[in-house]
């Protein structure tokens, strides 16, 4: 009898376990179908990245050439804006060089004018200043 109730318990334990190893199973193939969705949500997904960078690229590539081509039509007015600096700076540059040699000639001329004033009395305590005229 006692190979009876061992056999009978070997029976149950080895009925529960399959029953355990089938419900597992159940639910790694419930994890495998929602893996299966899920990688293939992202497959879709990145192929629509895919394609939406590739036109963002393409995009890209139109607006740099475009603007690239816009500087080049644009290069010769800054060109010629720098050649006008540049004229405006060597007229300034002349006016300059004019406007000092006209005031070395004025302070030439006020000098030699302050030589020619000759202080004259009057009275004791009093000074007249008296020019002389050329």
């Amino acid at each position: 009898m006692i190979i009876q109730i061992s056999v009978a318990c070997a029976a149950v334990a080895f009925i529960w376990l399959v029953s355990y190893a089938v419900l597992t199973m159940r639910k790694g193939m419930v994890t495998l179908g929602e893996t299966n969705r899920t990688l293939s949500e992202v497959r879709n997904a990145v192929h629509g990245l895919t394609r939406e960078a590739s036109q963002l690229i393409h995009t890209t590539n139109q607006i740099t050439r475009d603007v690239k081509g816009k500087i080049k039509t644009i290069d010769p007015l800054f060109e010629s804006v720098h050649d006008v600096g540049e004229a405006i700076q060597n007229v300034t540059e002349s006016v300059k060089k004019a406007a000092m040699a006209t005031g070395d000639g004025l302070h030439a001329a006020a000098d030699s004018k302050e030589a020619d004033i000759q202080p004259a009395k009057l009275h004791s305590n009093q000074v007249r200043v008296k020019m002389n005229s050329q």
